[in-house]
């Protein structure tokens, strides 16, 4: 009897262990699979501020908003997207506001519309705190995102069976499991995701921090009327902020500020000038530095006829 007993024992042990290592292997083939995108991290940089920001409300992980966002919308370049805003494919339920028919499971089934990503994402973060199914997510420690990604599943969030490994490779690929730990979010970058998205087929410009400001690098073709529709900021102001007529042509990997620039260099350029090499001009200077023109000038009490030499030391800061 106490034979058999064993025999049965290790037979499930075996089992569990097969399971485990089953489980294991999908796992490991679905990351393997994933490859990072370009499209993907542009949608990172746009929206993880805001993601933040939903975390901090409701106490739902930054990294499985953005990982769900990710796969649900396509990075934002999925037709329920495109038409409706809709960033993680919820369904229209007990929802009385707009809406947008899509095929999913079934022919022509009723989304939920917005009318840009902050509503979006406000409206995820309000659907998972008030369902009861996903209250016992809010148990779990904020930087557990595999707790909360299996839990999704469970809970019903996608009929994919796959669907919390998919979310995990992602967090992972990403590392978006460091947006778990933030105390703050970004509002300049909050603000810009109430910018309605533009075409599916424009690839987003990165957008980058220095000197207390947000930059972009153009691309060929770029004018400051197009980056305008995609950062959502008057063209003329951005002419503004760069010292540029808004009709200028725009060069391939210029740096194109979005925020009227500062008036001295960060603080680690301070007894550190600038040693003036071919082919750089005042204004180039103060672009690369994230300062004004007006103010590099005066800083090096030099009239605007000035004439820059090579050699020539500028002060920044």
């Amino acid at each position: 009897m106490n034979l058999y007993k064993f025999v049965i024992g290790l037979l499930l042990n075996m089992r569990r262990f097969s399971v485990a290592i089953l489980c294991l292997i999908l796992s490991i083939s679905l990351n393997a699979q994933m490859k990072w995108n370009s499209k993907y991290q542009a949608y990172i940089d746009k929206y993880k501020d805001l993601a933040i920001s939903e975390m901090l409300k409701y106490n739902i992980p930054a990294s499985i908003t953005l990982a769900q966002g990710l796969l649900e919308s396509g990075a934002g370049m999925s037709e329920l997207t495109r038409k409706g805003n809709n960033h993680f494919g919820i369904k229209c339920h007990d929802w009385s506001g707009a809406t947008t028919y899509h095929d999913d499971d079934e022919e022509q089934e009723c989304f939920r519309a917005y009318r840009d990503a902050y509503e979006s994402y406000e409206d995820h973060s309000k659907f998972l705190a008030r369902q009861p199914r996903y209250k016992r997510l809010f148990s779990l420690k904020r930087t557990d995102y595999k707790g909360w990604a299996h839990g999704l599943k469970k809970c019903g969030y996608a009929t994919n069976p796959n669907y919390a490994n998919k979310l995990i490779g992602i967090i992972e690929l990403y590392k978006l499991h460091k947006y778990d730990n933030a105390k703050k979010f970004d509002k300049f970058m909050v603000e810009r995701s109430e910018v309605k998205d533009i075409s599916p087929d424009i690839n987003l410009h990165p957008i980058h921090i220095y000197n207390k400001n947000y930059y972009l690098n153009a691309r060929q073709g770029d004018t400051f009327k197009s980056i305008s529709k995609e950062v959502g900021i008057s063209y003329r102001k951005l002419a503004k902020y760069n010292e540029r007529d808004k009709n200028d042509k725009l060069i391939p990997g210029e740096i194109i500020y979005l925020k009227k620039k500062q008036k001295k260099a960060d603080k680690i350029y301070k007894k550190r000038p600038h040693r003036v090499k071919a082919g750089e001009s005042m204004y180039s200077i103060a672009q690369y530095y994230g300062i004004r023109l007006s103010s590099l000038y005066k800083m090096n009490k030099l009239s605007p006829d000035y004439s820059i030499k090579v050699g020539d030391y500028l002060r920044v800061r």
